[in-house]
């Protein structure tokens, strides 16, 4: 069954290609199809187009097919194109008449518009749920470990003195600038396209406030044309929000992997979270972090493949549109089971004791002992060269005790700061 179908064959090549693989794509999309038919025909039935009988044996309908996408037993069959008209097919099929009056004064465009909107708003808040855990077990993490020295590194070079409880905090508080990009893309997909139909509205005296509010939408996309315009761009912002919390956890991932390393060996996790080889017994490999990196890294691709697809479109709806469905769709489970298994993971660190006194970290304190000689009033340049001095001509012995006392700084990691900024 097709929506525009005029009892015309198509050619079976022509019908693959354009279908693709839509059908087990939209099951992601099916329950949010069902929420939207729910509220047109209630909107269709506050303007007469339908009667309260008609309306009643609808919402009946629609409730079997939700009970159905719910237990897991509603299937897209072959003969169907898409999740839209399988829905109408078992609307009238069990209505009559009835079922065939839910297209009322709706395209498949804004049918499937609505139904993703709906589908990208829930499941953007799970993701910020699910960043809002792993956040927690990093400032509780911060916490634990905030008095254990780390050595800090710039160009991969010994530089200053850091901490765990620095380095768990940096990325916790990273991810409240996630956060906020997700915030942004839930304001843009919490818009209703609903009645913009083909894109250019309908004859019908629809009420696109009563939609609206049926399905919690904080606001109308007014303009029709805008309304179908979105699609893409709601597409790009996502794979935006997505790309900048999947770009701070493969950077993590990448320290996991490296502090992990035998070169470092700065951390540990328990052997049933590596991986081991084939040829060499002694192994520990941290396979987790590397395909949490990898994966990562692909969903920051994303953003390109949007912007690819939709940037020289002209107004209007274009078939293009389709090709957005399956990849987005995918790095929303991807980064749900990242976010998942990087909090599981990260509970389970060893963190081990880093001897401070070993040669390879003895100039890890020079900035400090450079700032001790300015406080006891020699000019930065003179106790910079002085300690520069020091260490050319093999002179120089570490002072440890400098505290560092500033907002943010290693021994002030404000972490209860840090907590209050993640947005409600």
């Amino acid at each position: 069954m097709k929506l525009w179908d005029k009892g015309i064959s198509i050619d079976k090549k022509i019908e693959q290609f354009t279908i693709g693989n839509d059908r087990e794509i939209d099951i992601h999309i099916s329950k949010y199809d069902v929420i939207a038919s729910r509220a047109h025909a209630i909107m269709l039935q506050k303007i007469g187009i339908l009667s309260e009988e008609e309306l009643g044996k609808l919402l009946s309908g629609l409730q079997v097919l939700a009970n159905q996408i719910e237990d897991g037993t509603f299937v897209i069959d072959e003969q169907f194109e898409d999740v839209h008209s399988k829905i109408e097919f078992e609307l009238t099929k069990s209505l009559g008449d009835v079922g065939k009056k839910i297209h009322t004064a709706r395209s498949r465009n804004d049918q499937v518009l609505v139904a993703l909107h709906l589908y990208f708003k829930e499941e953007l808040q799970a993701v910020k749920s699910k960043t809002k855990t792993l956040f927690d077990t990093l400032i509780n993490q911060a916490e634990t470990y905030k008095d254990k020295v780390l050595p800090g590194y710039t160009h991969l070079q010994v530089a200053m003195p850091s901490s765990f409880g620095l380095w768990f905090s940096a990325y916790a508080e990273l991810m409240i600038d996630d956060v906020f990009l997700l915030d942004a893309a839930i304001k843009t997909v919490d818009q209703n396209p609903l009645g913009s139909a083909a894109g250019y509205g309908s004859s019908f005296p629809i009420d696109r406030e009563v939609t609206t509010k049926e399905m919690d939408f904080a606001t109308l996309k007014y303009n029709v044309v805008a309304a179908q315009m979105g699609r893409g761009k709601n597409e790009r912002t996502i794979a935006a929000a997505l790309g900048s919390l999947a770009n701070t956890m493969a950077r993590f991932a990448m320290d996991t992997c490296l502090y992990m390393s035998q070169n470092f060996g700065f951390i540990s996790f328990p052997d049933e979270l590596t991986t081991g080889s084939s040829i060499m017994p002694h192994k520990k490999n941290p396979d987790v972090f590397e395909l949490i990196r990898g994966k990562c890294n692909k969903i920051q691709a994303l953003q390109s493949e949007m912007i690819l697809i939709t940037n020289n479109l002209p107004s209007g709806y274009h078939r293009d549109f389709q090709l957005l469905k399956e990849n987005i769709i995918a790095a929303f489970e991807d980064i749900k089971d990242i976010l998942d298994i990087f909090n599981y993971s990260i509970q389970q660190i060893i963190v081990k004791d880093i001897d401070i006194n070993d040669d390879k970290y003895k100039y890890l304190f020079t900035v400090d002992n450079i700032n001790t000689l300015v406080v006891e009033g020699q000019t930065f340049r003179e106790a910079y060269q002085k300690i520069g001095g020091q260490v050319q001509d093999g002179t120089y012995v570490p002072d440890t005790s400098k505290k560092h006392t500033h907002v943010g700084s290693i021994h002030n990691l404000c972490l209860d700061k840090i907590r209050d900024k993640f947005p409600g």
